[in-house]
């Protein structure tokens, strides 16, 4: 007999509108996924599961097994495929419905979920890739005696003299010999051209590598050798065994600007932050101080910004605590590293992942402590120098992954085309009013009247360090 249940629900499987809405279909597709799906049942095991497996289990539970019994028992269960409880197998949780319009949102979460690619880790040669003989280096702690320029030339002070060896070529040449050395510290300017040279009698000489000429000597700043300097833009910034910082501006003739006081004994070590406004300096009183140049213009030149004084021994950049003598330090210009040298016992150079501080590499061939560290301008190769007389160039920070970017178009700048060095140079000037009047320009100054002398040469002498001057015409011949 049919049921009233029977004839509603047949009555409502044969409304058209019904089945336009609720399609019914003999697949698998259209399983409601609260039925149990037959194909993913194993019908014996559950006849099995509900009948003899649930007296078994309760006839174990009332007996007492031993440990090896029950050992045994779940490897056979395991093995006879007797450890899945489910009796009904149902269908998997249904897909999300398409997207038919994504979203912003959506698509932005995709790009998020998407896995990052991991870097591969970066070789690190153990052994130098070059060595070069340093004879009569100055085997001390306190002094500087290696740079390397933005030109890609390494200065290097051996004993009184200072050489030059450009990197790009492989050329070394001598630039001077002192005799009121031995030279005590060397810096290039940040044009790659002008060098420091401080010397052990207080003075502190500047010359230009291109021509191989001595510019000035700056004298008065400190009452002993002078030990570190340290470039910013046109102040040059000296420290000596007197505990004195001088900043010096090389433009002018009464050169001291500004002076710090706050060691005691010898500034071993010198270093401006990136803008150019706090300067930090170590000594052999075991102490750090960090200057703010804005304090020390407003005539507080004694105030130091900060004051580190927990270190145990004279401090030259910063040291680590790796139960050897740190020498230098060196961050990499490229990635978030920092390299130290070290003397005593094993005279290596150490790599560390900062912040964590974890040790990456050790460089090995130096057989006396390792003094002196200057890195490349593209921040890849390490230059070294040790006690054992010798030049090691190390490629320790791998190859800068920097876009390819087109060189941005110079600007036109007055007297472009005259060499910037010591001396005369002769200039015709392109904005010549062929009726009588001239004027020329250049940057800080008023414009020049040129006078009507439109058909002459003009000769301009220019400083080095900025202005000209201009001293009379030269015919066209």
């Amino acid at each position: 007999p049919v049921t009233n249940s029977e004839l509603k629900l047949t009555g409502q499987a044969r409304c058209p509108l019904r089945e336009h809405f609720l399609p019914r279909k003999n697949t698998k597709e259209n399983l409601d996924r609260f039925i149990p799906n037959r194909s993913a049942m194993d019908l014996d095991y559950a006849h099995y599961a509900l009948t003899k497996g649930r007296n078994g289990k309760d006839q174990e539970e009332t007996t007492v097994s031993s440990p090896s019994r029950e050992a045994y028992r779940k490897q056979l269960a395991e093995t006879m495929n007797l450890n899945h409880t489910r009796i009904l197998a149902f269908r998997n949780k249904p897909k999300d419905p398409a997207q038919l319009l994504p979203t912003d949102h959506s698509a932005s979460s995709l790009h998020q979920q998407q896995p990052k690619s991991v870097k591969p880790r970066r070789h690190i040669p153990q052994t130098s890739e070059r060595t070069l003989d340093a004879p009569d280096i100055v085997d001390d702690f306190y002094l500087n005696l290696l740079d390397w320029g933005s030109a890609n030339v390494l200065a290097i002070a051996l004993g009184h003299t200072v050489y030059l060896w450009d990197a790009s070529s492989g050329f070394t040449y001598e630039l001077v010999t002192i005799e009121k050395g031995p030279v005590t510290s060397i810096n290039w300017a940040p044009d790659g051209r002008h060098v420091a040279v401080g010397l052990n009698n207080s003075e502190v000489q500047l010359w230009d590598s291109a021509s191989n000429r001595q510019l000035r000597t700056l004298k008065g700043c400190h009452q002993s050798r002078v030990g570190s300097l340290a470039w910013n833009n046109h102040i040059l910034t000296t420290g000596g065994m007197d505990g004195q910082i001088v900043n010096n501006d090389v433009r002018i003739r009464s050169h001291v600007v500004e002076t710090y006081s706050g060691h005691t004994q010898e500034v071993c070590g010198l270093k401006w932050s990136g803008s150019g406004q706090q300067l930090a300096s170590g000594g052999n009183d075991n102490v750090v101080h960090i200057w703010d140049r804005s304090v020390a213009s407003s005539n507080s030149t004694t105030q130091w910004l900060h004051r580190l004084e927990e270190h145990t021994s004279a401090v030259k950049p910063l040291p680590v605590d790796t139960g050897s003598q740190v020498c230098s330090l060196l961050w990499s210009k490229n990635e978030r590293e920092l390299l130290s040298s070290h003397g005593f016992a094993q005279n290596q150079l150490t790599l560390w992942k900062y912040p964590s501080m974890v040790k990456m590499a050790e460089l090995n061939g130096h057989t006396s402590r390792v003094l002196y560290m200057a890195q490349s301008p593209d921040g890849c190769t390490v230059a070294s120098a040790a006690g054992d007389e010798t030049l090691r160039f190390w490629n320790v920070f791998g190859v800068p992954e920097t876009a390819k970017k087109p060189a941005p178009k110079a600007a036109h700048e007055p007297f472009s085309r005259v060499n910037r060095g010591h001396g005369l140079s002769v200039w015709c000037p392109s904005s010549v009013n062929r009726d009588g009047i001239s004027q020329i320009h250049a940057p800080g100054f008023p414009p020049f009247d040129l006078g009507g002398r439109s058909e002459g040469l003009m000769l301009v002498v220019l400083w080095p360090y900025g202005g000209f001057g201009i001293f009379g015409w030269i015919q066209n011949r």
